[in-house]
């Protein structure tokens, strides 16, 4: 069994180092993800290795929770980044385990810069991020998720939840066309499909709108 998991885990990320501790706490994240009941209604699309995963909303520390469940379901693991001084000490091993990237914002090269660097070097590579940016945010989308895609060359693959029926659901890979405000829409148009009347998804819609008006900075 330890073989198995430590083979597959390997295979998405060839730097994890499988602790006691990360095995652990991913059977707790599974826990609780089958005792609330969630569900996957739309599948993670087969055959993609590397993408960026962009999900929204982004309003509670169980979205983590529940994201991961529903990932691991799927038989994917999710990387995210980290403050390199995360990757330290007794701590390092278990972040990797858990899908960690250490990103050094003191270095010369950007965030995006050091991700492409990522993607290039992995065989396999499902890089999370919260696009809104943090739980207290209006609905308004940061573009370092898009940055990082177009840079690395590699597909986005959006991800909802939707908390009153407790359900995840993934879209279709779609390549970043490099016209930010008209990919902004149609990755708006999506989610609103999902979930038409909820706020945060109105005030993106209208944030690209805004981008294509050239009413909004990037």
């Amino acid at each position: 069994m330890y073989e198995r998991e430590r083979d597959q885990r390997l295979k998405h990320n060839e730097t994890r180092n499988v602790t006691l501790l990360s095995r652990i706490v991913n059977r707790i994240i599974l826990f609780f993800y089958w005792q609330r009941g969630w569900k996957i209604v739309e599948r993670f699309p087969e055959g993609v290795k590397k993408c960026v995963i962009a999900g929204a909303p982004h309003t509670s520390n169980w979205d983590f929770v529940f994201f991961a469940g529903a990932t691991k379901q799927e038989k994917v693991q999710p990387n995210f980044m980290g403050k390199h001084t995360l990757f330290q000490g007794m701590m390092k091993n278990f972040m990797l385990d858990m899908g960690g990237i250490s990103v050094d914002r003191t270095k010369k090269a950007n965030t995006v810069e050091q991700m492409k660097v990522e993607f290039d070097r992995r065989s396999e590579l499902n890089l999370v991020i919260a696009a809104e940016g943090t739980r207290s945010s209006d609905g308004k989308w940061k573009s370092g998720f898009y940055n990082i895609a177009k840079a690395a060359g590699v597909p986005i693959v959006l991800a909802y939840a939707d908390n009153d029926k407790r359900t995840i659901g993934f879209s279709p890979p779609m390549m970043p066309t490099g016209n930010y405000g008209e990919d902004l829409l149609k990755i708006a148009e999506w989610f609103r499909s999902k979930i038409p009347d909820l706020e945060r998804y109105k005030v993106l819609e209208q944030q690209a709108r805004d981008i294509i008006a050239g009413k909004n900075d990037i």
